[in-house]
C-alpha cells in the first residue's frame, strides 16, 4: 500500500513540475486545521514528513497581512483564526508562529479561507502546495489550475491527484502553445520571403554556371568525336630505316699476348721437335718434351 501511494505521489508531482512549473524546494501553504492535525497525530517534524510525501525539500508558509505584519507580528490571518478557536489550539498557535509568512495584499485580517484564496489567486503564480483539512476548500481549489492539494489522514499525508479540470486546462494550454500567434505568423511570412529571395538568387547563379559548364562539355565532346573519327579511318605506317642490331656492333674482347705466345711456342715444339744427336741411344717422351719446354 505504501509503495502504491508513493507512486501516485511521484506521478502527481511530475505532472505539476512538468506542466505547471513547480520547482524544488516546494512551497507549502498551511492553514490552522492542517497544523493542528500534524500536532494531534504527532507527525513531526512537519518539514521532513512533507518532504517524504513530495519527494523533495519543502518550505512551510502561513499568511499575514502586509500592513499589519510590521506593527503586530503575531496578528496573522491564520494565527488570528487559531487564536479565536480557544485554548485547545494553543499548541497549534505556538507551532504556527515559527512558520514562514506569505504576504497577502489585504490590509485587515480576513478568515483563513479567504486569505489563502487571495494568495493563490486565479492561477497560483507563486506555485504553492495548499495543505488543509477543509474539504470545502480543497473542492474549491480543484477548479483552479495548477493548485496541488495536501491533506492528512490519521498519521499519513496524502497528495491529491490532479483534477479533471486541471488536466483539461493543461491540454488546452499545450494546444494553444502549439499554434502560432499573429506576431509569430508575421515573422514566419517575412522569413519565407527572405528565403525565397535567396533561393531565386542562388538559382540564377546556378543557371549561369550551368551554361558555362554546358559550353565546356560541348567542346570536350567535339574533340572526342574528332579523335574517334581519326581512329576509325585506316592508317598505313611508313617503313623507316632501322638501325643496326646492337648485338652485332659489340666490340670483340682483346686477347692476352703472353698466353698467346706461350701457346704458340708449345704448339711449335709439339709439331716440330728439335733434332739432337746423342752418342748413345736416347728415348724421348712427351714428358721430357714438356719439361724441356
Amino acid at each position: 500500500m505504501r509503495v502504491k501511494k508513493q507512486k501516485r505521489h511521484r506521478k502527481a508531482v511530475r505532472f505539476y513540475t512538468a506542466c505547471c512549473g513547480f520547482r524544488e524546494p516546494f512551497k507549502v501553504l498551511c492553514d490552522g486545521t492542517f497544523v493542528h492535525h500534524l500536532l494531534l497525530n504527532k507527525i513531526t517534524p512537519a518539514d521532513i514528513a512533507l518532504a517524504n510525501a513530495l519527494g523533495g525539500p519543502v518550505k512551510i508558509f502561513t499568511t499575514r497581512p502586509w500592513l499589519l505584519m510590521y506593527f503586530f507580528p503575531l496578528l496573522r490571518c491564520v494565527l488570528g483564526e487559531l487564536r479565536s478557536l480557544g485554548d485547545s489550539y494553543a499548541e497549534s498557535l505556538n507551532a504556527a508562529r515559527n512558520l514562514l509568512t506569505a504576504r497577502c495584499d489585504h490590509e485587515k485580517r480576513k478568515s483563513a479561507v479567504s486569505c489563502i484564496t487571495d494568495v493563490i489567486g486565479e492561477n497560483n503564480s507563486d506555485h504553492f502546495f495548499v495543505a488543509t483539512q477543509d474539504a470545502e476548500l480543497r473542492k474549491k481549489f480543484q477548479k483552479v489550475p495548477g493548485v496541488p492539494l495536501i491533506y492528512g489522514l490519521r498519521n499519513a499525508l496524502f497528495l491529491e491527484q490532479p483534477s479533471a479540470f486541471q488536466q483539461q486546462f493543461v491540454r488546452s494550454a499545450e494546444e494553444d502553445r502549439s499554434h502560432m500567434t499573429d506576431l509569430e505568423y508575421k515573422l514566419l511570412n517575412v522569413k519565407k520571403k527572405n528565403v525565397a529571395f535567396e533561393e531565386a538568387k542562388d538559382s540564377a547563379d546556378a543557371n549561369e554556371d550551368k551554361n558555362d559548364g554546358t559550353l565546356t562539355v560541348q567542346a570536350i565532346q567535339t574533340n572526342f568525336r574528332k579523335k574517334r573519327d581519326l581512329k576509325d579511318t585506316v592508317q598505313f605506317k611508313r617503313k623507316r630505316a632501322k638501325g643496326p642490331n646492337p648485338l652485332s656492333c659489340k666490340k670483340k674482347k682483346p686477347r692476352d699476348n703472353t698466353n698467346n705466345a706461350a701457346s704458340v711456342k708449345g704448339r711449335k715444339l709439339f709439331n716440330n721437335p728439335p733434332s739432337i744427336s746423342f752418342p748413345f741411344p736416347v728415348v724421348i717422351t712427351y714428358a721430357s718434351l714438356a719439361w724441356y719446354a
